[in-house]
């Protein structure tokens, strides 16, 4: 109740105009959701990929083998979760050429999840779902891989349905086009 009405104090602060994009985010925002999938995934700024990089720089010149596979892993995290598509690329290339060299389980698991991302990123849901499946079998209860398997779920759905709409209304046009060039010939 006290949420409510501190929002209601803060909606009749609002001037005019913010107020209509907050009625305008209200219809709309549920929409948006509906279409952008709206993941839980996080995303990463293209500063935290630089820093990164600049980390991989560093741990080249003189870390531990450990060290610079620690800040690799942390730059493929990045990568995968950039909102830029040549990053989540680049970071499922590095991903792809690393996981052959991988040896713990504990590992196998992270890298094939970061693969995962970056194909749900890349909008190869068909693939993501594959390897969230073989991370699973690594790690069935793990709940960041189960989330995505939903996230995945839901987004082959939302696009199924969107598909779906987009054919009916396809069809709805043309049959109106047909029905109006038959009544203009009678």
């Amino acid at each position: 109740m006290l949420i409510r009405a501190l929002k209601l104090v803060d909606y009749n602060l609002q001037t005019p105009e913010s107020k209509m994009e907050v009625k305008i985010n209200r219809f709309f925002g549920p929409i948006v959701t509906f279409i952008n999938g709206g993941d839980q995934l996080p995303w990463t700024s293209p500063d935290i990929v630089v820093g990164c990089e600049r980390e991989v720089a560093d741990a080249n010149k003189g870390a531990s083998d450990e060290g610079k596979n620690e800040s690799i892993m942390r730059l493929s995290w990045a990568l995968v979760h950039s909102k830029q598509p040549e990053d989540v690329q680049r970071g499922i290339a590095m991903l792809e050429a690393s996981l052959a060299n991988t040896s713990s389980p504990l590992q196998q698991r992270e890298k094939l999840y970061l693969l995962a991302v970056g194909y749900y990123r890349s909008g190869e849901y068909s693939r993501s779902r594959e390897l969230t499946v073989q991370c699973l079998e690594i790690a069935p209860d793990w709940r960041q891989a189960l989330s995505l398997k939903k996230a995945i779920k839901d987004r082959i759905t939302k696009d199924g349905v969107i598909g779906i709409g987009i054919t009916v209304t396809t069809i709805g046009l043309i049959a109106g086009g047909i029905i109006a060039s038959l009544i203009r010939r009678k």
